[in-house]
């Protein structure tokens, strides 16, 4: 690993500044990439940015550095969604997710961000429902995630109470024998579709980080990296915007690498990771 990136945000093209990082070094990639040009990048410290394949950015080189610098069975979760253009959806999250699989990882969810609201609601003399999720694919580098700790906290109606009936398991020797049947526990793991309340203190407390056009919450990013990563794995957001994934990677004793285009932007990440003066102790 290029010591000079770890616990840093770099100001660069992220096609460019992720060949410094070694091969198979990244635990976990948590990042929201500017689909579908619905950000607006001026003032880009490096090259200027240009069309691949249709995406407003290089796919698929960042893609393909994914792959290399990602360690097997470690997870990229790209949260990405289609604009409407010319009256349909544009599928580039569909495409995107293909080529990471022909790349050599594993698909291991499709999982949901929904948000509590919408920008452009439904009308009713409209033709299209309100858009409110985008969504998360997690993918697995070769096999299975090297690391999963799902999040308990959906609360179960009957907790306390057993099953009715007996428990029974038979021995080696072919009898029956009663087992004992362990009450329903007070919480189950959630399922994969994540709500989260957005806006100016629900995604963040950080008033800055609204310069940026595009946050997501930072209790999302957190909620991943506590899923799939453990203290002291290194975690990557080459799209790193307003430095939502690297403060909850260090707020949680991650090491963490972020790399932004814009300055501006790059100068509210820096901003915002400088908050966390210190790491959380379990």
């Amino acid at each position: 690993m290029e010591k000079k990136l770890l616990n840093k945000i770099v100001c660069g093209n992220s096609a460019k500044e992720m060949r410094r990082i070694s091969e198979e070094s990244v635990s976990l990639t948590v990042t929201s990439p500017p689909y579908d040009d619905l950000r607006n990048y001026n003032n880009i410290v490096s090259d200027n940015l240009e069309y691949y394949n249709g995406y407003s950015f290089p796919f698929e080189p960042i893609a393909d550095h994914l792959y290399r610098v990602t360690q097997p069975g470690g997870v990229v979760v790209w949260v990405v969604g289609d604009a409407v253009i010319k009256g349909g959806e544009t599928g580039s999250s569909f495409r995107q997710a293909l080529y990471f699989m022909n790349l050599g990882f594993k698909l291991h969810d499709t999982m949901i961000y929904e948000k509590n609201g919408c920008a452009f609601p439904a009308r009713r003399d409209g033709n299209r429902y309100s858009q409110i999720f985008e969504y998360m694919f997690v993918f697995s580098k070769k096999t299975k995630p090297r690391y999963a700790n799902l999040i308990s906290d959906k609360p179960n109606r009957w907790a306390g109470y057993t099953h009715f009936g007996k428990g029974t398991v038979r021995n080696k020797n072919g009898e029956l024998i009663e087992r004992n049947i362990k009450p329903i526990p007070e919480y189950s793991p959630r399922n994969n579709i994540w709500k989260y309340v957005t806006g100016k203190n629900y995604s963040t407390k950080d008033k800055i980080a609204f310069e940026h056009p595009a946050i997501f919450p930072e209790q999302l990013a957190e909620d991943h990296i506590l899923t799939w990563s453990k203290e002291g794995d290194t975690v990557l957001d080459p799209f790193a915007g307003s430095g939502t994934t690297c403060k909850m990677a260090k707020a949680n004793n991650r090491n963490y690498i972020g790399i932004e285009a814009d300055e501006r932007y790059c100068e509210i990440s820096k901003k915002r990771v400088a908050l966390v003066s210190n790491k959380k102790k379990e």
